[in-house]
């Protein structure tokens, strides 16, 4: 039984105290003896205090090593769950590997099948060959009797000989039927050797293109590896938009990975010219992309950058958010006349449902079609209608989702007519249009959208 330190200890003063109490009715007799009893109580005192001090020591130097043993216990349980994850891989790692191995040694297999058959079939064959050539030379001969049988001299000669000319032509006759099929059998066993041949190529190929596929997969990987390793050790940040790939000497136009202010890094179609770089964020040209399309789409792009596409209103809000920005407006007509327009803007986010705001109008009739309003025009589609017009949705009415301040000013994202245009009025305003050039009802051929910062218009 485990008797705590402190009981212990009480039980020891109690004791030496019990003693004590007789020798103080001895008297002086035993006055030295007393002195000695007091003496060892309080030696007894300073054992229990000494005792006290170290059992707390040890106390601390328990709970301090619980929690060690706690921690490496925790450690030891992550590092057997890694373990086990590394053994779960290994082994998957291991039965793909195997998987490839019987699946190359079973195509190693079939193409030693097929060889083996080809080697057979290219002896028949040859034998076969030989045979015909057996046959032709004992044709010739038989051709050779018949003509001395059939130039023999006298009539009785050759009457005599009739039935043993007969019999050597129906002879011949067989023998050329055997011959025929010969050949025929010749041509069939040609066909199967050009046929296993073919399979052989086929299976030759897989295995190349497997052993490639193999290499390329490890190239791609190391390739990913050093890429990612680049990544982290290159202190270089991407650019936020196309005239800072500019700056940076990129003058090709193409695609382009950037990176704005706040933002994920996103691929854009980048125009680049002699003052700078545009990024371009719409473009109609054939009419192989649908511009009828939700809030959704409108908000996160869509389409193909290489051909017709939006690029969606939240990435043209990280763009140009970072300062002053130009709208570039280009579009042409059906007799590839060409026409531009540049507006300074500024777009706000999704809390303002995407309005634009041109901050300078420029003069002339051309530039406005987009809006006259001082204030910000919403963006609006079919399935979020914050148009101006309270009887009317602009979108569901006209097609495509745009800055709809009256719904009859200009919408780059219509219906794509090619022409001749339909006939009907309520169809062609549905199309592409910028009203003070050609007018609301002429479906214009391609359009283009695209922004910079501001300082690109003092290059021009």
């Amino acid at each position: 039984m485990k008797v705590p330190l402190a009981n212990l200890l009480c039980i020891t003063v109690l004791a030496s105290s019990g003693t004590s109490f007789p020798l103080e009715r001895r008297g002086a007799a035993a006055g030295k003896e007393k002195r000695v009893q007091y003496a060892a109580w309080d030696d007894v005192n300073v054992l229990a205090h000494g005792l006290l001090q170290l059992g707390q020591g040890l106390k601390e130097h328990v709970d301090k090593t619980k929690g060690q043993v706690r921690d490496i216990t925790i450690k030891m349980k992550v590092f057997n769950v890694t373990v086990s994850e590394l053994g779960k891989l290994t082994q998957m790692l291991q039965e793909d590997s195997e998987a490839l191995k019987a699946k190359a040694q079973s195509l190693e297999e079939s193409e030693r099948l097929i060889l083996n058959v080809s080697t057979d079939l290219r002896e028949k064959t040859k034998e076969l060959l030989k045979d015909r050539q057996k046959d032709h030379e004992r044709m010739n001969k038989l051709e050779e009797k018949v003509d001395g049988l059939m130039q023999g001299e006298g009539l009785e000669a050759a009457n005599g000989n009739y039935s043993d000319a007969r019999i050597i032509q129906w002879m011949l006759e067989a023998q050329n039927k055997r011959i025929d099929d010969l050949v025929e059998r010749i041509k069939q066993q040609q066909e199967k050797l050009d046929k296993q041949n073919v399979r052989i190529r086929t299976l030759q190929n897989q295995i190349q293109m497997k052993k490639e596929l193999s290499s390329l997969k490890r190239k791609e990987d190391e390739v990913h590896l050093n890429a990612s390793s680049e990544q982290r050790d290159s202190p270089v940040a991407m650019a936020s938009d196309c005239h800072e790939l500019f700056l940076r000497g990129e003058t090709s136009s193409g695609l382009y990975t950037i990176q704005p202010t706040d933002s994920q890094p996103f691929e854009v179609f980048c125009e680049m010219t002699p003052e700078g770089g545009w990024t371009v964020i719409q473009r109609r040209q054939d009419g192989s992309v649908d511009f009828d399309q939700l809030w959704q789409a409108y908000q996160t792009g869509f389409g193909s950058l290489n051909g017709e596409f939006w690029l969606g209103l939240e990435k043209i809000h990280s763009v140009s958010k970072g300062g002053n920005y130009i709208l570039k407006v280009q579009f042409s007509d059906w007799r590839d006349e060409v026409q531009s327009i540049n507006y300074p803007f500024h777009l706000n986010g999704e809390e303002s449902n995407y309005s634009l705001r041109i901050l300078e109008r420029p003069a002339g009739n051309l530039e406005s079609s987009l809006s006259t309003e001082t204030s910000r025009v919403p963006f609006s589609t079919r399935d979020k209608d914050n148009d101006q017009k309270n009887d009317l949705n602009c979108a569901k009415q006209l097609s495509g989702g745009w800055w709809f301040s009256n719904c009859g000013r200009s919408n780059l994202n219509g219906r794509y007519f090619v022409t001749p245009a339909p006939k009907q009025r309520h169809q062609r305003k549905q199309g592409v249009f910028w009203k003070t050039w050609r007018g609301r009802y002429y479906p214009l051929k391609t359009t283009t959208m695209m922004i910079a910062p501001a300082e690109i218009e003092n290059k021009s």
